[in-house]
C-alpha cells in the first residue's frame, strides 16, 4: 500500500515538472522571437498561458524588460520608432556616420547617412524624409549642427576628406567650404600644416555659436579646432584657430566631437578620453572629472540639464560602447545599449537626447548611431 503512495506520489511531481518545463521552453521561444508578429506567433503565447494556468496554481512571472542605466536615466529599447528607419536607406544602415542634431523651435531632427542622403525625422520620431537632391548630400556627413544665423535656418555638415557644407534647411546649399591653403588662420601651427603638401582634410564635425561656426579636424595629424565665417552671404575660413595635436591643456589627441553651449565650446577629444571646455575665443577652462578610464569619447550633447557622451566602444565586460550621462562635474548614469539585446549594435559613433510630448508629458529618448557595423536605434527612459 505504502509502495503505491510513493508510486502516485513521483508520477505527479514527473507530470507537474514536464509541464512546467513546456511552459518554460514556450516562454523562451515567444521571446527568441519576439520580432514574429504572425498569427503563429500570437497561437504559442496562447498555449504558453493556458499551460500555466491548467498546470500550477502559482503564475510564473513574466521575463522583465530589459532595461540599463541608473539612478533617474534608466533606459530601454523602443522598437517601435527604431523599426520607423526607411526601408529604402536599410542598405546603407551600416555606413551611418552623420549623428544628429535639431531645431528646438520645431523639434525636427536631422541626420544624415551615406549614399542615402540628409533626412529629417518628424519630431515624434515615427517619419523620415530626405532632404534635397544634390548629390553632395549623398556623400559621408561626420557631423551636422542646426543653427539660426541673421534670422534664418541654416544646417552645417562636416564632410570628412571633402568638405564642410551650408545649406537651407530643404536643402539648397549655399557654400562649400574646403581644404584651407595655409594663409587663412591667426595661428601659425594650422596654417603651417596646411601649407604642407602633405596635409589631409580630416573634418569631423561642426557646431555654431554667436556668428561663426566651429569645425574639428580630428582625423589628421593637424589636430585643430577652426573657424568659418559668414560675409555677404557666403561662408569661408575666419581667422580663428586653435589646438594642434598633443597632451599640453587645449591640445587634441582626436579632437572627435563639438557641441557649442551656454557661450562656450565642448570637444569629445576622443582619445584622450576627455571633455575639454573652451571659451568661444579658444581659451581653456576645464575637462569634464568622473568620466571611465579607457573611454574613446566621441560626441555629446545636452538635454534635460545633463550632457550625454558616447564613447566608441566598450570598456572591459561591457556588451557594447556606453552612453554617459555627466552634470558637467561627475557622472550620474552610464547606459550599455549592449544589455538591451540590440541586434548588431556594439559601438558607437553618436548619440542624441531628444523629448517628444506625448500626452500632455514629455519623454526623453536617446537617438543612436552605431557605427562599425552600423545601426540606428532609438532608447527610452522609463519614467
Amino acid at each position: 500500500m505504502l509502495k503505491n503512495k510513493i508510486l502516485a506520489v513521483l508520477s505527479l511531481i514527473t507530470y507537474f515538472g514536464f509541464t512546467i518545463t513546456s511552459v518554460a521552453q514556450d516562454t523562451q521561444h515567444n521571446h527568441t522571437h519576439s520580432h514574429d508578429h504572425t498569427h503563429h506567433a500570437h497561437e504559442n503565447v496562447a498555449i504558453a498561458h493556458h499551460h500555466v494556468e491548467s498546470s500550477v496554481s502559482d503564475n510564473i512571472p513574466e521575463q522583465a524588460k530589459l532595461v540599463t542605466g541608473q539612478g533617474e536615466f534608466i533606459f530601454s529599447w523602443d522598437k517601435e520608432l527604431t523599426a520607423a528607419f526607411p526601408e529604402g536607406a536599410r542598405e546603407f544602415e551600416a555606413g551611418m556616420h552623420g549623428g544628429f542634431n535639431e531645431d528646438p523651435e520645431t523639434g525636427i531632427v536631422y541626420t544624415g547617412i551615406p549614399g542615402y542622403g540628409l533626412c529629417s525625422i518628424s519630431p515624434d520620431l515615427t517619419k523620415w524624409s530626405t532632404i534635397g537632391t544634390d548629390s553632395r548630400l549623398k556623400d559621408n556627413i561626420h557631423g551636422i549642427v542646426f543653427f539660426v544665423h541673421k534670422g534664418e535656418k541654416y544646417l552645417a555638415l562636416a564632410q570628412e576628406g571633402k568638405r564642410v557644407l551650408v545649406l537651407t534647411l530643404d536643402g539648397k546649399i549655399v557654400s562649400e567650404i574646403v581644404k584651407p591653403t595655409g594663409t587663412e588662420f591667426k595661428f601659425e601651427p594650422a596654417n603651417e600644416f596646411f601649407a604642407s603638401k602633405d596635409s589631409n582634410f580630416g573634418v569631423t564635425d561642426v557646431t555654431y555659436l554667436n556668428g561663426t561656426l566651429y569645425v574639428a579636424h580630428g582625423y589628421s595629424k593637424g589636430d585643430f579646432v577652426m573657424t568659418i565665417k559668414e560675409k555677404g552671404g557666403k561662408w569661408s575660413w575666419g581667422k580663428l584657430a586653435w589646438g594642434g595635436k598633443g597632451n599640453n591643456p587645449g591640445q587634441f589627441q582626436t579632437a572627435h566631437g563639438i557641441y557649442a553651449h551656454e557661450k562656450h565650446i565642448f570637444v569629445a577629444n576622443r582619445a584622450a578620453g576627455q571633455v575639454v571646455k573652451f571659451t568661444k575665443k579658444g581659451k581653456f577652462v576645464e575637462t569634464f572629472n568622473d568620466i571611465p578610464e579607457g573611454s574613446l569619447v566621441c560626441n555629446l550633447s545636452y538635454k534635460a540639464e545633463h550632457y550625454f557622451l558616447n564613447a566608441l566602444s566598450a570598456i572591459g565586460e561591457q556588451k557594447s560602447a556606453p552612453v554617459y550621462v555627466h552634470t558637467g562635474d561627475n557622472l550620474v548614469s552610464t547606459i550599455v545599449p549592449g544589455d538591451l539585446d540590440i541586434p548588431v549594435l556594439t559601438n558607437i559613433h553618436q548619440v542624441w537626447p531628444h523629448v517628444v510630448n506625448e500626452n500632455g508629458s514629455k519623454q526623453l529618448y536617446i537617438l543612436v548611431h552605431g557605427w562599425n557595423k552600423g545601426k540606428f536605434a532609438v532608447l527610452k527612459m522609463e519614467k
